[in-house]
């Protein structure tokens, strides 16, 4: 018998988006776009009707009707989601914690996290930590959206070459 040569199909890829549930949109998409400066990528667009139900309509209570808008630095699929649910009570955001079971953080890449920090402070975001840390070769930051999601500024010290959990 013969060699055989089988393929290799994988199945996940790479990693998309992260999305983040939102109140509002807009304010959201304002929030991020003139504080982080980050990039509106697609602007907010509803989306409501048979392909969003059948994709959602086990998830979100009908009818189902979904706002969304991506933002990020660059054109990857590295990208942030912010997502509202119009017809959905969102009640009050939980505190922002890093303890809960699930998602706890997004984290941001930067050059410099002394700058950044200052550069944020004076444009009024809420940092949940009193200082920087340097941790595994990363130097570290923590803040919160208006919305409670939580994030950490990253700047590769060790190796800056290198991803982030290769700094050793």
């Amino acid at each position: 018998m013969g060699t055989r040569h089988a393929s290799v199909v994988l199945v996940i890829t790479g990693l998309a988006h992260t999305a983040l549930h939102v109140a509002d949109v807009e304010a959201a998409v304002a929030w991020y776009r003139d504080v982080l400066q980050l990039t509106v990528l697609s602007p907010p667009y509803e989306m409501e009707g048979d392909a969003i139900t059948n994709d959602m309509g086990e998830l979100v209570p009908s009818p189902v009707v979904v706002k969304a808008a991506i933002i990020g630095v660059d054109e990857s699929d590295r990208v942030i989601e912010v997502i509202e649910y119009p017809r959905v009570d969102a009640g009050t955001p939980q505190p922002a914690s890093v303890t809960r079971l699930g998602y706890t953080h997004v984290a941001l890449l930067c050059d410099d996290v002394r700058a950044t920090r200052a550069d944020l402070e004076t444009r009024g975001v809420r940092f949940l930590v009193a200082g920087i840390a340097d941790v595994a070769g990363v130097r570290t930051t923590w803040f919160a959206d208006p919305w409670e999601n939580v994030f950490i500024l990253v700047e590769k010290v060790r190796r800056p070459d290198r991803p982030y959990y290769r700094q050793y």
